[in-house]
């Protein structure tokens, strides 16, 4: 059994890299292929194995059993070697890039260079994303690059949603949080409230958000609160306590300290965006989002 490639590269030029992240290729591949490595790259490469199975190692290391769908991740300064099947061989797409914003996905755990395997469920939303990297560098455009590094973000942020060990929105256990923030409780009960230790739902959210707990739940509570500063009259004595701060005075400076504005500035700034006016009633989470409208005020 033989193998069939397609690849095209990109050379960005010092413009493009200023953008933060830059498409440097993209390639499409199966059947029986070559062993790639061992080697070492000066580049970010996204390989989605989608059918097959095979092996893959970090130089020096032992081979782990790769099989589809899964994601290899090859970073730069790191060798690896890996290859598909011998007999069947595998199926896969691969998207090189680089570019000082990587180092932000890598901080969020978008990109994982301490796992180069891993496990992902539904791959199709990321070959469409290869897709449109495919069409950009076939099409020849004087937009392309900047279209294919566009697209680098959305794979990115498609890959992650690909994991298996994630939910389209991110996991039960996160969902389950964004609901617990809310409440006047502790971080020792919410762990309690799923059934961990807070050592364990520290662990949990740190695997999946690569944030601390306390931070990811001042982040849902500064979110929620912005959303009712921002579209009812409530006093912010009042908004505190919707998101379990009993003490305004001290949601207040944390409110100042991580979004730049106080709560009132932050109102101000966002008061002539409410479509209809302030609303008195507390909006749920669960409603609809504020849209205009035709009618008459």
């Amino acid at each position: 059994m033989g193998y069939r490639t397609w690849m095209r590269y990109f050379t960005p030029s010092a413009v493009h890299r200023r953008l933060g992240l830059v498409c440097l290729g993209v390639g499409l591949q199966h059947g029986v292929l070559p062993v790639v490595g061992p080697r070492v790259l000066d580049h970010y490469v996204a390989v989605v194995v989608s059918k097959g199975r095979g092996w893959f190692a970090v130089a020096g290391g032992e081979r782990q059993e790769v099989v589809a769908p899964a994601l290899l991740w090859l970073v730069p300064g790191v060798g690896h070697h890996y290859a598909p099947d011998p007999v069947q061989g595998w199926e896969e797409c691969f998207v090189d890039f680089d570019g000082s914003a990587v180092e932000s996905y890598v901080e969020l755990g978008y990109v994982t260079p301490g796992a180069p395997v891993v496990a992902l469920s539904d791959v199709v939303p990321v070959r469409d994303i290869v897709s449109r990297i495919v069409r950009c560098a076939r099409g020849g455009s004087p937009l392309a690059q900047v279209d294919a590094s566009a697209a680098v973000h959305d794979l990115l942020v498609a890959l992650r949603r690909a994991r298996a060990d994630s939910t389209p929105s991110g996991g039960s256990l996160l969902e389950a949080l964004a609901r617990d923030a809310l409440l006047p409780i502790s971080v020792a009960e919410i762990a309690a409230r799923r059934g961990m230790t807070l050592p364990e739902l520290r662990a949990a959210v740190r695997r999946s958000t690569e944030s601390g707990l306390k931070d990811h739940l001042l982040t849902l509570r500064l979110n929620r609160a912005k959303e009712l500063l921002a579209t009812t009259r409530m006093p912010v004595q009042e908004v505190a306590q919707a998101i379990g701060y009993e003490d305004a005075a001290y949601f207040s400076r944390l409110f100042t300290r991580r979004v730049g504005v106080s709560p009132g500035r932050f109102r101000e700034s966002r008061a002539q965006a409410v479509p209809g006016g302030w609303s008195s009633r507390i909006p749920s989470p669960d409603d609809p989002p504020l849209v205009p409208t035709d009618e008459p005020g």
